[in-house]
């Protein structure tokens, strides 16, 4: 009795498999015959979800991979160019979510690519947000989607308060670790702290596995470990100064004086330099691209 459906099934796939590789393969020499500045409607073929879940005849989820996957190569090859703009990046992972709501890799990812300034992403950190609060109401078992908010929030929106939010709501759900409810505290207790800046890029670099995403964490850890150590080294100028009355000459000074262990280094292992007028500085400044996002607070960082 099934059989009439299984032969449309059977002659139904095999025509979606062709179609969509024909569309992909469109897709690809329109691209290189448009070059770089291609516009938004150029670049979504089909504009529509609703229009292309009609069109997928039950097989959303694969177009939904493929948006993604669009979106990493637009990503990638904007990317590649440094460029300042990425204007389609947002309405390729909202189609691809709005295909498949439960493709958790276009939320994590997808919202770090939006929320980095450029180049190394969009810089459109309240876009970002509403990837992930619309793949939350999706998906709202999955706690680590609220990781993600909280991370945007405090990274890029700069904002403690609903980062904290975020931390303890999916510090509630169940499976959730238990360092989601110490975020949440340290959200409270020091905003724009540096170090918890420090343990939420170390999070990301030791659990993604897109080289992009780990790349760019490894430049903010880079800064972020570098902002840190100028801090506490400007303290210890200060308290030579202090003892002493006078400004250091050199970090041998500092050794003299038993406040330093040794020649500090910077995370790209070159030695800090000291000026002067008793400021701090790594040597080339051109290998921390976020130095100085934290720096200025003075609070005890450890």
């Amino acid at each position: 009795m099934n059989r009439p459906h299984s032969s449309i099934a059977r002659i139904a796939w095999p025509v979606l498999v062709v179609c969509l590789a024909g569309s992909m393969f469109a897709l690809h020499t329109i691209d290189n015959s448009r070059g770089p500045e291609a516009t938004l409607q150029d670049v979504l073929y089909l504009p529509s979800s609703k229009v292309l879940k009609r069109l997928s005849l039950g097989y959303s989820g694969l177009l939904a991979d493929i948006y993604w996957t669009r979106a990493v190569q637009y990503f990638g090859s904007r990317h590649i160019r440094h460029a300042t703009h990425y204007d389609t990046l947002y309405p390729l992972l909202d189609i691809a979510t709005d295909l498949d709501p439960h493709i958790i890799v276009a939320y994590e990812f997808g919202s770090i690519f939006l929320s980095q300034d450029p180049p190394e992403g969009a810089g459109q950190p309240d876009k970002a947000v509403a990837l992930i609060e619309k793949g939350i109401r999706e998906n709202p078992t999955y706690w680590r989607l609220y990781f993600s908010l909280g991370f945007v929030h405090y990274v890029d929106r700069h904002d403690p308060a609903a980062a904290e939010k975020a931390f303890l709501k999916g510090s509630e759900i169940p499976g959730a670790l238990p360092w989601m409810k110490v975020m949440a505290a340290r959200m409270a207790e020091h905003s724009n702290n540096p170090t918890t800046a420090l343990a939420l890029w170390q999070t990301i670099y030791q659990t993604t596995a897109d080289k992009d995403v780990r790349y760019t964490a490894e430049l903010h850890l880079r800064s972020v470990k570098a902002d840190i150590d100028i801090t506490r080294l400007k303290r210890e100028v200060q308290a030579y100064r202090n003892q002493t009355g006078s400004l250091p000459a050199s970090w041998a000074d500092l050794l003299r004086a038993r406040l330093l262990p040794g020649i500090p280094v910077d995370p790209t292992g070159q030695p800090y330099k000291l000026y002067p007028e008793g400021s701090v500085n790594v040597a080339d400044p051109s290998s921390f691209r976020y130095l100085g996002e934290w720096q200025g607070n003075e609070e005890r960082l450890f």
